[in-house]
Protein backbone atom coordinates (compact mmCIF):
# COMPACT_ATOMS: atom_id res chain seq x y z
CA UNK A 1 0.00 0.00 0.00
CA UNK A 2 1.23 3.24 -0.45
CA UNK A 3 1.79 5.73 1.57
CA UNK A 4 -0.97 7.93 0.18
CA UNK A 5 -2.98 5.29 0.22
CA UNK A 6 -2.33 4.69 3.99
CA UNK A 7 -2.99 8.32 4.80
CA UNK A 8 -6.38 7.78 3.53
CA UNK A 9 -7.42 5.21 5.82
CA UNK A 10 -6.18 6.83 8.66
CA UNK A 11 -7.98 9.68 7.96
CA UNK A 12 -11.25 7.98 7.20
CA UNK A 13 -12.99 8.17 10.41
CA UNK A 14 -12.09 12.04 10.38
CA UNK A 15 -13.23 12.99 7.17
CA UNK A 16 -16.56 10.59 8.09
CA UNK A 17 -17.09 13.22 11.17
CA UNK A 18 -16.73 15.92 9.29
CA UNK A 19 -19.46 14.92 6.35
CA UNK A 20 -21.69 14.99 9.24
CA UNK A 21 -21.23 18.69 10.54
CA UNK A 22 -18.53 18.17 13.46
CA UNK A 23 -14.79 20.27 13.12
CA UNK A 24 -13.12 19.83 16.29
CA UNK A 25 -12.65 16.02 16.50
CA UNK A 26 -10.56 14.43 19.34
CA UNK A 27 -8.94 11.00 19.00
CA UNK A 28 -8.67 9.72 22.54
CA UNK A 29 -6.02 6.79 23.99
CA UNK A 30 -4.70 5.64 26.67
CA UNK A 31 -1.31 3.90 28.04
CA UNK A 32 -0.17 2.16 30.76
CA UNK A 33 -3.20 -0.26 31.36
CA UNK A 34 -1.38 -3.32 31.71
CA UNK A 35 1.54 -2.31 33.56
CA UNK A 36 2.37 -3.35 37.33
CA UNK A 37 3.29 0.08 38.50
CA UNK A 38 2.91 3.87 37.83
CA UNK A 39 -0.38 5.65 36.39
CA UNK A 40 -2.91 4.86 33.62
CA UNK A 41 -2.23 8.60 31.37
CA UNK A 42 -4.40 9.66 28.97
CA UNK A 43 -4.62 11.43 26.03
CA UNK A 44 -6.65 13.68 23.84
CA UNK A 45 -5.76 15.40 20.38
CA UNK A 46 -7.29 17.53 18.00
CA UNK A 47 -5.75 17.79 14.37
CA UNK A 48 -6.65 20.37 11.83
CA UNK A 49 -8.41 19.27 8.70
CA UNK A 50 -6.33 16.95 6.38
CA UNK A 51 -3.42 16.54 8.60
CA UNK A 52 -1.12 14.07 7.55
CA UNK A 53 2.05 12.98 9.75
CA UNK A 54 4.16 10.74 7.87
CA UNK A 55 5.24 7.49 10.25
CA UNK A 56 2.31 8.04 12.46
CA UNK A 57 0.70 4.36 13.75
CA UNK A 58 -0.13 3.08 17.02
CA UNK A 59 2.47 3.63 19.55
CA UNK A 60 3.06 0.10 20.36
CA UNK A 61 4.51 -0.52 16.80
CA UNK A 62 6.99 2.74 17.17
CA UNK A 63 10.28 2.69 18.91
CA UNK A 64 10.75 5.24 21.46
CA UNK A 65 13.24 7.63 19.48
CA UNK A 66 9.96 7.20 16.94
CA UNK A 67 7.79 7.89 19.55
CA UNK A 68 9.79 11.24 20.55
CA UNK A 69 10.42 12.27 16.92
CA UNK A 70 6.13 11.92 16.19
CA UNK A 71 5.57 13.50 19.23
CA UNK A 72 7.43 16.77 18.64
CA UNK A 73 5.67 16.83 15.11
CA UNK A 74 2.09 15.93 16.75
CA UNK A 75 2.85 19.09 19.35
CA UNK A 76 4.14 21.65 16.53
CA UNK A 77 0.54 20.55 14.40
CA UNK A 78 -1.89 19.79 16.53
CA UNK A 79 -4.89 22.51 17.06
CA UNK A 80 -4.98 21.32 21.29
CA UNK A 81 -3.71 18.45 23.40
CA UNK A 82 -4.83 18.09 26.70
CA UNK A 83 -3.51 14.92 28.94
CA UNK A 84 -4.80 13.11 32.15
CA UNK A 85 -4.20 10.59 34.48
CA UNK A 86 -5.38 8.13 37.45
CA UNK A 87 -2.79 7.02 39.81
CA UNK A 88 -2.10 3.74 41.16
CA UNK A 89 -4.39 4.30 44.22
CA UNK A 90 -7.53 5.29 42.01
CA UNK A 91 -6.87 2.59 40.28
CA UNK A 92 -6.57 0.20 43.70
CA UNK A 93 -9.89 1.99 44.61
CA UNK A 94 -11.88 1.72 41.25
CA UNK A 95 -10.11 -0.81 38.95
CA UNK A 96 -8.10 0.18 35.84
CA UNK A 97 -10.87 0.22 33.42
CA UNK A 98 -12.69 3.16 35.38
CA UNK A 99 -9.26 4.72 36.00
CA UNK A 100 -8.58 4.53 32.32
CA UNK A 101 -11.59 6.37 31.54
CA UNK A 102 -11.46 8.82 34.10
CA UNK A 103 -8.03 9.40 33.14
CA UNK A 104 -9.85 9.98 29.53
CA UNK A 105 -12.62 12.36 30.80
CA UNK A 106 -9.71 14.55 32.67
CA UNK A 107 -7.69 14.90 29.12
CA UNK A 108 -10.55 15.63 26.82
CA UNK A 109 -11.36 18.68 29.60
CA UNK A 110 -7.92 20.01 28.76
CA UNK A 111 -8.92 20.54 25.56
CA UNK A 112 -8.91 24.13 24.23
CA UNK A 113 -11.49 24.40 22.11
CA UNK A 114 -13.89 22.31 23.24
CA UNK A 115 -14.14 19.45 20.50
CA UNK A 116 -17.77 18.51 19.48
CA UNK A 117 -16.30 15.08 18.40
CA UNK A 118 -14.41 12.08 20.51
CA UNK A 119 -13.06 9.19 18.49
CA UNK A 120 -11.77 6.95 21.63
CA UNK A 121 -9.45 3.69 21.36
CA UNK A 122 -11.27 0.44 22.63
CA UNK A 123 -14.62 -0.33 23.36
CA UNK A 124 -15.65 2.08 26.18
CA UNK A 125 -16.16 5.61 26.31
CA UNK A 126 -15.37 8.48 29.17
CA UNK A 127 -18.59 9.46 31.14
CA UNK A 128 -18.37 13.17 29.48
CA UNK A 129 -21.36 14.99 27.74
CA UNK A 130 -19.54 15.17 23.78
CA UNK A 131 -20.96 12.75 21.40
CA UNK A 132 -18.29 10.44 20.98
CA UNK A 133 -17.47 7.08 18.93
CA UNK A 134 -15.45 4.00 20.27
CA UNK A 135 -13.19 2.42 17.97
CA UNK A 136 -11.73 -1.24 18.83
CA UNK A 137 -8.15 -1.28 17.63
CA UNK A 138 -8.58 2.92 17.21
CA UNK A 139 -4.66 3.70 17.39
CA UNK A 140 -4.27 2.04 13.88
CA UNK A 141 -7.56 2.89 12.50
CA UNK A 142 -7.55 6.93 13.01
CA UNK A 143 -4.98 9.12 12.91
CA UNK A 144 -6.55 11.42 16.02
CA UNK A 145 -6.20 8.14 17.98
CA UNK A 146 -2.78 7.44 17.16
CA UNK A 147 -1.64 10.99 17.47
CA UNK A 148 -3.71 10.44 21.38
CA UNK A 149 -1.59 6.92 21.63
CA UNK A 150 1.79 8.08 20.79
CA UNK A 151 1.68 11.90 23.23
CA UNK A 152 -0.26 9.07 25.72
CA UNK A 153 2.71 7.13 25.64
CA UNK A 154 5.47 9.20 25.83
CA UNK A 155 4.16 11.62 28.48
CA UNK A 156 3.71 7.92 30.63
CA UNK A 157 7.48 6.61 29.56
CA UNK A 158 8.77 9.99 30.49
CA UNK A 159 7.04 10.01 34.20
CA UNK A 160 8.35 6.28 34.33
CA UNK A 161 11.67 7.40 33.90
CA UNK A 162 11.77 10.02 36.20
CA UNK A 163 10.19 7.33 38.67
CA UNK A 164 13.51 5.50 37.60
CA UNK A 165 15.64 7.54 39.73
CA UNK A 166 13.60 7.45 42.90
CA UNK A 167 13.46 3.93 43.00
CA UNK A 168 16.77 2.77 41.05
CA UNK A 169 16.32 -1.22 41.97
CA UNK A 170 13.41 -1.57 39.90
CA UNK A 171 14.83 -0.69 36.12
CA UNK A 172 11.98 1.33 35.42
CA UNK A 173 13.53 3.15 32.42
CA UNK A 174 13.92 -0.05 30.80
CA UNK A 175 10.27 -1.72 31.47
CA UNK A 176 8.07 1.58 32.09
CA UNK A 177 6.30 -0.53 35.02
CA UNK A 178 5.52 -3.31 32.64
CA UNK A 179 5.60 -7.04 34.41
CA UNK A 180 8.71 -8.17 32.58
CA UNK A 181 11.15 -10.83 33.81
CA UNK A 182 13.26 -7.88 35.43
CA UNK A 183 10.96 -6.26 37.11
CA UNK A 184 9.01 -9.12 38.92
CA UNK A 185 12.87 -10.09 39.94
CA UNK A 186 12.86 -6.87 41.50
CA UNK A 187 9.55 -7.21 43.14
CA UNK A 188 10.54 -10.27 45.09
CA UNK A 189 13.94 -8.95 45.81
CA UNK A 190 12.75 -5.68 47.13
CA UNK A 191 8.68 -5.44 47.85
CA UNK A 192 6.60 -3.15 46.23
CA UNK A 193 6.96 0.76 46.09
CA UNK A 194 4.50 3.44 46.19
CA UNK A 195 3.67 2.95 43.10
CA UNK A 196 2.83 -0.17 42.47
CA UNK A 197 -0.79 -1.41 41.71
CA UNK A 198 -1.35 -3.62 44.67
CA UNK A 199 -4.64 -4.90 43.01
CA UNK A 200 -2.37 -6.06 40.31
CA UNK A 201 -0.91 -10.03 40.32
CA UNK A 202 2.52 -8.43 41.35
CA UNK A 203 4.46 -11.99 41.35
CA UNK A 204 3.44 -15.08 39.78
CA UNK A 205 2.31 -17.99 41.88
Amino acid sequence: MSRNAEDSKMDAYERACRLNGFIQIAGVDEAGRGALAGPVVAAAVILPTDCQIEGLTDSKLLTPNQREVLVDKIHSVAISIGTGSADNRTIERINILQASLLAMKHAIQQLTPKPDYLLVDGSKLPDIDVPSEAIPKGDFLSISIAAASVVAKTTRDRLMIEYDAKYPNYGFRQHKGYPTALHRQAIAKFGATAIHRNTFKLLPD
